[in-house]
């Protein structure tokens, strides 16, 4: 008979709580800074201040001579959010070592809830658009994301206490999803290529392994290098965020013995509030100030490509999230936790319906040349996340006082010692 630890959602490791909860903590301090800065954004473009506003994104600095003169927007989007990538990166390595995904059997369900939010949403996307002369199918890749700063901001007001093997499915399925989206921008959403940046970079990015490997630890020596790579990659028509990742995915995670921190956990613990705290909000701020002076905003939610955005988040994200976990179930030896519901598993797909952040980017390189279409799209996401989030919310709050005895219980430590009783339990024998 299968145990507790055996089943879909059940607790996670003491070390991997601790790991879990700390960026779950870090990440919902930057999904409310991240709020407030596209609140900003759109209170300044809809604003006597609006002009300034675009003035500001279309502002060009850095050298031409590196092909870097660049809008502060696409530095907001190609610079800064290397850095949110890179931080996926130490997330998704972090998953494959030690984590969730490190374990085939857990790593299932995650991968494919995630596989089922990414394809059902582009789907939904495709087809509304595909039978509308008036669709555009370039923007398939936009409603396949999901913002797990937003998310956890949404989970810091309604959901406190959903359970922590909950929260790490979701930070799963996000990292997931995170390395989904980066493929496909790499793939489908990157300028023409070139061949000697593309080959120069590898190799900048062996150096990297290799250091890695023979424990170099000299900033002076990965900051200089880290920005090379970024240069390089930028250069070669691949989207510039691909560099964050793949420094990230070549990060040693495993800590040496007597060693306290594996450079993952250090890079991660000293770069996240970074990332958190102003790299995506700055992101943010930048994209989401949609000007809606003069539009008309029933015309623009209602055109294809808006239409096909908010159903993939609002629609396609749930089904296939919640599709890709109980398909797992029917067809493998794996069930529910006995703690857990599969309302519960609807919930969390509502709340990967929050696409925000990698959502506006790929609406940025989807329709980079169409702002019609890039309005609509923005507006779309904005109105899906938010959407998303209500009905999360909702779900949530109908399930609230379930989590709230099942978190006292994982919380629980009559003994003082810092570790929660569950961990300290007798395992219950197999029968």
């Amino acid at each position: 008979m299968a145990t507790e630890e055996d089943s879909m959602f059940s607790r996670p490791s003491l070390s991997e709580r601790v790991w879990l909860l700390r960026v779950l903590r870090e990440e919902t301090v930057g999904g409310v800074l991240l709020l407030v800065a596209a609140a900003i954004a759109l209170l300044m473009a809809n604003s006597p201040a609006g002009d300034f506003y675009t003035e500001l994104s279309d502002t060009v600095v850095g050298p031409a001579s590196l092909h870097l003169d660049l809008t502060l927007n696409t530095w907001a989007a190609d610079g800064l959010l290397a850095v949110f990538f890179f931080i996926a990166g130490l997330e998704l390595k972090h998953e494959l070592v030690l984590g969730t995904l490190a374990d085939r059997r857990k790593a299932a369900v995650p991968v494919a809830a995630a596989i089922g939010g990414m394809v059902v949403p582009a789907v939904i996307y495709f087809a509304v658009n595909a039978v509308d002369a008036a669709g555009d199918t370039s923007g398939w890749g936009i409603p396949m994301a999901t913002d797990i700063a937003f998310a956890l901001a949404v989970l810091a007001v309604v959901g406190r206490h959903l359970p922590v093997a909950l929260r790490a499915f979701l930070l799963t399925l996000a990292v997931v999803d995170d390395l989904g989206a980066i493929l496909v921008i790499a793939l489908f959403y990157s300028d023409s290529f070139k061949v000697v940046p593309f080959v120069a970079a590898v190799a900048l990015l062996g150096l990297y392994a290799w250091l890695q490997h023979m424990r170099v630890r000299s900033a002076f020596i990965y900051v200089p290098l880290a920005l090379a790579v970024w240069v390089l990659v930028h250069d070669s028509g691949i989207h510039a965020t691909v560099a964050g990742v793949a420094l990230g995915l070549l990060t040693r995670v495993r800590a040496d013995p007597g060693e306290q921190d594996s450079p993952a956990e250090r890079l991660q613990r000293r770069i996240q509030p970074l990332s958190a705290g102003f790299c995506v909000p700055v992101f943010a701020f930048f994209a989401a100030g949609v000007d809606l002076r003069g539009a008309d905003i029933v015309t623009t939610l209602t055109s294809p490509v808006a239409v096909g955005i908010m159903a993939g988040l609002v629609l396609g994200k749930p089904i296939g999230v919640f599709g890709g976990a109980w398909l797992t179930a029917r067809f493998t030896r794996a069930s529910l936790s006995s703690s857990l519901v599969w309302r519960d598993i609807l919930a969390v797909g509502f709340i990967a319906g929050i696409g925000f952040t990698v959502s506006l980017l790929i609406a940025e390189l989807a329709f980079e040349d169409a702002d019609d279409l890039l309005s609509s799209a923005k507006v779309a996401v904005l109105g899906g996340s938010v959407l998303a989030a209500l009905i999360a919310s909702i779900a949530l709050v109908s399930r609230s006082r379930v989590y709230a005895r099942l978190a006292e219980d994982e919380d629980r430590d009559e003994d003082g010692d810092g570790i929660p009783d569950v961990y300290q339990r007798p395992a219950p024998k197999s029968g």
